[in-house]
């Protein structure tokens, strides 16, 4: 396996109730971005063209086709700064500080009209109870830098190692990405072989968007900073449809546990954060939990293969015999 040499506190302590009211306040912000990419962006399978990602700043949207350029959106968790980049004219951007929502909703529209890319999104928040439109929300307007700061560089490490366990496997995989919806890192395997169409009912996320998003067999792994119910950080992983089995499949490490009221394998992020090698830690519930989503449901296991390394080309199977030939 390999790893790199991640620096010392690397995997930093994060207090859910600590940092409650900014993870309300972020959540819906990065909802307000996300948006603005879904609303440019042509539908990708599987919501794909949603997501943010982990970048050496905080979360972004990589770069963005509208208006005939150009336009990227990031939030720096470094200085703390809304970042708004664009193909037609200089960097413009505002301070992340304690604000209302529609404080920073007005803000971003606002520099995106000023750059040449006026956007206008459906202002209601998804997956949330009892939603507040982004415009009227003056509730949530917490902003702790250095909680955000922790989150970020929690966000880091669970990139890199979701990004070696994707190396693992040759067949569809999604990106390292994160969700703005449900406000976690995310990775997912896919069979090959098309899913019963979902039953949908998510709160706040139509059913024609969960559907798609599960047209087909997966095993999926994140990182989830918790919530009011669960308020832990947590890595999960879970496979869509469940096979039969799946909930009482032996999965790794010892503090793994199925949680039957969210439907997925859970391993605190404490478990992870406080192990002798965290990087090990977390590779064996990832490899563990998928290789019993996988054997339960009867994937095609000639798709896993060895950890990339980096500089190396994969050995492709039969290449020598091919060569021969």
């Amino acid at each position: 396996m390999q790893q790199t040499d991640p620096a010392p506190n690397a995997w930093p302590r994060l207090d859910y109730a600590q940092w409650r009211d900014t993870l309300q306040t972020l959540h819906l912000w990065t909802q307000i971005v996300g948006k603005v990419r879904l609303t440019l962006s042509p539908w990708l399978n599987h919501g794909w063209q949603v997501p943010l990602y982990v970048t050496a700043r905080g979360l972004g949207t990589t770069a963005i086709h509208a208006a005939g350029g150009m336009v990227e959106i990031e939030f720096d968790f470094v200085d703390h700064r809304l970042a708004v980049r664009s193909s037609e004219g200089p960097d413009r951007g505002f301070a992340l500080a304690p604000m209302s929502v529609a404080a920073f909703y007005r803000q971003l529209m606002g520099e995106l009209k000023a750059a040449g890319f006026a956007v206008t999104i459906n202002v209601k928040p998804n997956e949330l109870p009892a939603p507040i439109r982004f415009p009227d929300d003056e509730t949530h307007a917490s902003y702790d830098a250095d909680a955000v700061h922790r989150f970020w560089r929690a966000l880091m490490q669970a990139d890199r190692v979701f990004k070696l366990f994707r190396t693992s496997f040759l067949g569809k995989c999604s990106p390292v990405h994160f969700f703005w919806g449900s406000f976690d890192l995310a990775v997912t395997r896919f069979s090959g072989r098309p899913a019963p169409t979902h039953p949908g009912g998510f709160p706040g996320l139509p059913d024609p968007v969960t559907r798609e998003a599960y047209s087909h067999e997966v095993s999926s792994a994140g990182f989830w900073p918790g919530n009011d119910a669960y308020p832990n950080a947590a890595f999960f992983s879970y496979a869509y449809p469940a096979p039969p089995g799946f909930a009482r499949a032996a999965v790794g490490p010892g503090a793994a546990f199925f949680s039957e009221t969210l439907g997925e394998w859970l391993l605190p992020y404490d478990a992870v954060r406080t192990a002798a090698d965290p990087d090990a830690a977390l590779l064996d519930f990832l490899s563990g939990s998928y290789r019993a989503a996988a054997d339960l449901a009867g994937w095609d296991r000639s798709l896993d293969c060895g950890m990339g390394v980096a500089g190396t080309p994969r050995a492709i199977r039969g290449q020598a015999d091919f060569e021969a030939s």
